[in-house]
């Protein structure tokens, strides 16, 4: 079998190289870290095993998620945009009977397909309230982590506030505790059984073992696709206090303790990295590195000098922290700025493995292979952040036959970037150990319309709509259009049939 990239919308494959073979791939997702919280972005933190395979590798600079942990989920498994499959407002919670659509084939039953052996690590979050939304049945041999949002790292419990409404998008009540939780449970499963012997046992240990566990015992005559979710870095902020004490020179307790949890997690990528090399089988394995959304400042994350945070429509909300290693590189030891999207990963990998789309709905990502193997300019002129009709919309409609501007909304075209409705937070906030004054944007709240030119501009400090409105009533009809192909958001209330005391105190199907 060779290593072939598949055209986009077409079966057909192009070979890339007749002498190697398809190559192991491995995704590591991490949760809510932050653009400035890697070693090579200038942090304080240290992140020694992700910096060594980033300058081995490519790093991608242009590279975008979305703001909030589902939808990043829902675009790496669908190739697909929110708008086209429901997903468009908010997480699904944990009482929420909603799911990524059965629609349309994972990423996982496509590289499934193409021969190779599938698992899954870590956290789902992609619904789970019937046993068709679980992970083993959506494309993966083998599942071991969490179904629902967050939790607790070492009793592996989560409990869900079921008061949420329409409109609570950015984060999780659970998280900081500021609401009654309702609805609690052990959120702990290997395939679909729960696992009720682990607590103590910190996630990032013993996600990183079970990775290591598919490394060292898969099927060798097949390659493995490994989906290895992290719950690092997300709330709530836990870890032994060992990975602080480099640290203690950080005074603000929440940032040491998220600076302890990323060098924990560091420290696994690196295992995982030894294991594969151990096994002889780093040279055949390719390894992506993606944040999930921008960090959550409050909970120690940062993405300075980027404007906004998670939840947000700037590009502390989404511009990511990514790059790819492996020897099958052709560009190695670069840096990438080409327009990439998570969406992209679909048709990617897709290709690396030697599969085909077949089964898919129509896809939003692109195939980027050439373009971080080669760097070749990217097939993607344009990016649709998201349009949520669900949030409230925000201040007067500002032009007439196109897209309604008080709805939030978000699209690159090009290096421009147009903003709509509301933003979210937009504030540029510093590390805290920097001597520099957090900036708060003391702007019109009414305000619903900003243009910026990413390429010049990167933190958006310059709103160029006023003097460039030829070229927002242009974005905004691309805007239109997108919202002329979206599928109603799904949304549901919650449904009390969750609770997990009705099912043995555990997280899990009720439907």
């Amino acid at each position: 079998m060779y290593l072939s990239v598949v055209v986009l919308f077409c079966a057909c494959c192009t070979v890339l190289s007749a002498t190697s073979t398809r190559p192991n791939i491995i995704f590591i997702l991490a949760d809510d870290y932050g653009f400035h919280d890697i070693g090579y972005h200038n942090s304080e933190i240290k992140t020694p095993n992700l910096d060594k395979l980033a300058a081995a590798g490519v790093k991608l600079e242009n590279y975008y998620v979305q703001p909030i942990c589902t939808p990043t989920r829902s675009q790496f498994m669908s190739g697909r945009y929110q708008i086209h499959t429901g997903l468009q407002h908010g997480i699904i919670w944990a009482s929420q009977p909603n799911g990524l659509p059965l629609d349309s084939a994972t990423v996982a039953d496509r590289i499934r397909a193409a021969g190779y052996s599938t698992h899954a690590v870590g956290k789902w979050h992609l619904g789970f309230y019937k046993e068709e939304y679980l992970p083993t049945n959506r494309g993966f041999d083998s599942y071991y982590g969490y179904l629902t949002g967050s939790e607790d790292y070492l009793t592996h419990k989560r409990c869900d506030n079921h008061n949420y409404s329409i409109g609570d998008i950015f984060e999780d009540p659970n998280t900081y505790g500021n609401l009654k939780a309702d609805f609690c449970g052990l959120d702990l499963h290997d395939d679909t059984k729960p696992v009720f012997n682990e607590t103590g046992h910190y996630s990032a240990h013993l996600f990183t073992e079970k990775a290591i566990n598919v490394i060292e015992n898969h099927e060798e005559s097949k390659p493995f696709f490994l989906y290895m979710a992290y719950q690092s870095v997300h709330a709530p902020l836990q870890v032994p206090s060992k990975y602080m004490d480099q640290y203690s020179h950080i005074k603000d307790m929440q940032r040491r303790t998220y600076a302890g949890m990323t060098s924990c997690m560091d420290e696994g990528i690196g295992n995982i990295t030894a294991a594969l090399k151990a096994t002889g089988q780093l040279e055949n394995t390719l390894i992506v590195f993606s944040t999930d959304n921008g960090g959550q400042i409050l909970a120690g994350g940062n993405n300075w000098p980027l404007r906004g945070w998670k939840g947000s429509l700037w590009e502390g909300g989404f511009h990511g922290v990514g790059f790819v290693y492996g020897e099958m590189l052709k560009n190695k030891g670069t840096v990438n700025n080409e327009l990439i999207h998570v969406s992209d990963w679909f048709p990617t990998l897709v290709g690396v493995a030697g599969g085909n789309t077949n089964g898919t709905k129509p896809l939003d990502g692109f195939d980027q292979w050439t373009t971080i193997s080669e760097g070749k300019a990217s097939p993607r002129k344009e990016l649709l952040h998201n349009i949520d009709i669900l949030t409230l919309p925000n201040g007067q409609k500002l032009y007439n036959n196109t897209f309604d501007t008080r709805i939030r909304a978000a699209i690159r075209v090009g290096d421009w970037k147009l903003i709509t409705g509301y933003p979210g937070n937009s504030s540029w906030i510093p590390p805290p150990h920097l001597s520099k004054e957090m900036v708060v944007d003391q702007g019109d709240s009414k305000k619903n319309l900003w243009l910026f030119n990413i390429a010049k501009d990167p933190t958006e400090h310059m709103d160029m709509s006023a003097t460039n409105q030829d070229i927002v009533k242009k974005m905004l009809d691309r805007l239109a259009y997108y919202q002329s192909t979206a599928v109603p958001p799904v949304y549901p209330p919650p449904d009390p049939k969750c609770d997990p005391k009705l099912h043995g105190g555990v997280w899990g199907p009720w439907e």
